[in-house]
């Protein structure tokens, strides 16, 4: 019996970075790193080692002190050791988006109960930069261009992982044209629920953290019966 986890493994370990990207935009692929596969191969294992189907969560492409550093999305090592109990010796990086989310997930029950239900990932696998910063896939129309051709194989790839159809939920208002547009293209998921990203919450709406964050623990709660 192949696995979520086989083939999430098998995936994310032999991911290879765009060869012809416009000019000043980069990107990290953190996936040819040893220490990176370690930790791929153990996270993987440990929470989806079946063949159950979870809802996506798909955000924008990974930022480059969070899954640019792990290879887990919205993961930064310091929560990969306190949230998912796998031990690293990676740096600390500053990641709000990863804050936000680890709040969500121990609100839903801890590492554990969430990922047995939902998987984390992003339109576009591996983390861009331009001028030192993150970058998004959809900054500037020729790297959606370029890109597009991968955002539709990687979120296709990703699917046969095992998921639910019924519903995605999308991280992120901007991002969610770009997925209603790749969902119209491809049929992938019958609906998608937007939610507003982790790290326009923190950086720009830091007051309404709980309102937000019961928001998305009702939201993501509400997908599940869409599992049966």
């Amino acid at each position: 019996m192949t696995t979520f986890a086989d083939k999430a493994i098998t995936y994310y370990n032999t991911l290879s970075a765009p060869t012809k990207l416009p000019p000043g935009v980069g990107v990290m692929n953190p996936y040819q790193q040893s220490d990176v596969q370690r930790i791929v191969e153990e996270f993987y294992t440990k929470f989806y080692s079946d063949t159950n189907p979870r809802v996506f969560i798909l955000g924008i492409n990974p930022g480059r002190f969070g899954a640019g550093v792990t290879g887990i999305s919205f993961t930064t090592p310091q929560n990969l050791r306190r949230y998912c109990g796998i031990e690293n010796d990676l740096r600390d990086t500053p990641e709000l988006s990863s804050r936000f989310i680890y709040q969500v997930i121990d609100a839903l029950g801890g590492a554990e109960a969430f990922y047995g239900q939902f998987f984390l990932t992003s339109l576009f696998p591996l983390a861009l930069t331009k001028d030192g910063k993150n970058y998004n896939f959809y900054d500037d129309r020729k790297t959606t261009e370029t890109l597009w051709p991968a955002i539709t194989e990687t979120v296709r790839t990703q699917l046969s992982f095992g998921s639910s159809r019924h519903v995605a939920v999308c991280l992120g208002r901007k991002n969610e044209t770009y997925l209603r547009r790749l969902n119209d293209q491809q049929g992938f998921f019958e609906r998608i629920v937007t939610l507003d990203h982790p790290r326009y919450i923190l950086q720009y709406k830091s007051r309404d953290v709980t309102s937000y964050l019961e928001q998305y623990v009702r939201t993501l709660a509400d997908c599940l019966p869409e599992l049966n």
